[in-house]
């Protein structure tokens, strides 16, 4: 993404300001844009003249804020991979695995509800070999293993069953990812048009939490 020109070395004026929120508000449009196509079309079939479309842009707009396709997937990606830090973030360990592990869950679950298409972007790289995201995963990687040593404390304690804790992570994720990237199917058998509405999703939240922390064997 390009810096905002206005911002460059001058006084920041109420005209300034005023073109500032715009461009923030185009960079916004683009942004969502490049989320809808990407999560359609995958990397190789977006164009940008589809994402100018999307956004309401000509294509020449659009490459006064963007210096390629290529550079704005990798931006949606790093958005993302941002989000997943605070998404799996853990509390204070002296929380136990019930109460880190559940809220885990459902803010997982929350994400898979409010932003289906960012995850299903995120699913469609790992799925052909992760080679933009593969050399911007390191602190997300940190800070799995980081979770993963959490759980095996908590399996030395007697918390709960022991088991291999990074694969205990990947069964929160594929689980909880499955409501995005199958939001559709989920929805159908289950004989709705979509998720359904707040109460709907509380109560496939609490489902989710129940059968995995059961699962896991948290006391």
């Amino acid at each position: 993404m390009l810096s905002d020109p206005d911002k460059a070395g001058k006084v920041e004026t109420p005209a300034t300001r005023g073109r500032s929120r715009k461009y923030t508000q185009v960079l916004a449009l683009i942004n969502q844009a490049a989320i809808e196509v990407f999560a359609t079309e995958g990397l190789a079939g977006a164009s940008t003249q589809s994402i100018a479309d999307k956004a309401g842009l000509s294509k020449a707009q659009l490459h006064y804020y963007i210096d390629s396709k290529e550079a704005l997937y990798r931006q949606v990606l790093q958005d993302i991979l941002t989000d997943w830090i605070v998404v799996f973030g853990f509390s204070d360990e002296a929380f136990g695995p019930r109460k880190v592990l559940g809220d885990l869950i459902h803010r997982k679950m929350v994400f898979s509800f409010e932003h289906p298409l960012r995850s299903r972007i995120f699913t469609a790289e790992m799925m052909r070999g992760a080679p933009v995201l593969n050399d911007m995963m390191d602190t997300s990687k940190q800070r799995t293993d980081q979770a993963a040593a959490v759980i095996q404390n908590w399996m030395n304690q007697g918390l709960m069953d022991s088991a291999d804790p990074m694969l205990v992570l990947f069964h929160i994720w594929a689980v909880t990812q499955f409501y995005a990237d199958h939001a559709t199917q989920a929805a159908y058998y289950r004989g709705a048009a979509t998720l359904g509405d707040d109460k709907d999703r509380r109560y496939l939240i609490e489902q989710v939490t129940d059968f995995l922390l059961k699962g896991a064997g948290v006391r």
